[in-house]
């Protein structure tokens, strides 16, 4: 979705499988919407700059909804079932990079209590398009 993501070619299993097996449930979960057998959006937290101790309880979180289910509450229900676990998890602190140019995001960041912390302007290039990044955050 290249202005939802920032991935300029699609990305596939093979591709993720890393970043998957990177994430331990007990500590950075990956949670999944699935519904009539269908995967309709994820969502993970992730390390921010991993191996820093005084920044153990902060992490990144991301997600994404599959076209056909957006605006049916999926985002919604995943990002508030992520920061309702993020303090059993041992997490202070939560926050996301969205691209300037994703409006869907930055109202479902909103939506679920986060608030603009900064921006890098220009800083992604996307079909000749520069776009900056905004990081949303929120204490839990």
């Amino acid at each position: 979705d290249r202005f939802a993501t920032a991935d300029l070619r699609p990305v596939t299993v093979t591709d993720r499988k890393p970043w998957f097996e990177a994430h331990d449930p007990s500590s950075f979960p990956i949670y999944v919407f699935e519904d009539q057998g269908a995967v309709r959006g994820w969502c993970s937290l992730s390390s921010y700059r991993s191996g820093r101790e005084a920044v153990v309880g902060t992490a990144e979180i991301s997600y994404y909804v599959g076209r056909q289910s957006r605006n049916r509450g999926v985002g919604t229900a995943l990002v508030q079932s992520a920061v309702l676990s993020a303090s059993q998890l041992g997490k202070r602190v939560l926050f996301g990079i969205l691209l300037e140019r994703n409006q869907a995001s930055i109202r479902l960041m909103q939506k679920c209590g986060f608030e603009l912390w900064g921006r890098l302007p220009d800083v992604a290039l996307i079909d000749g398009v520069l776009v900056s990044h905004l990081y949303y955050g929120r204490k839990v």
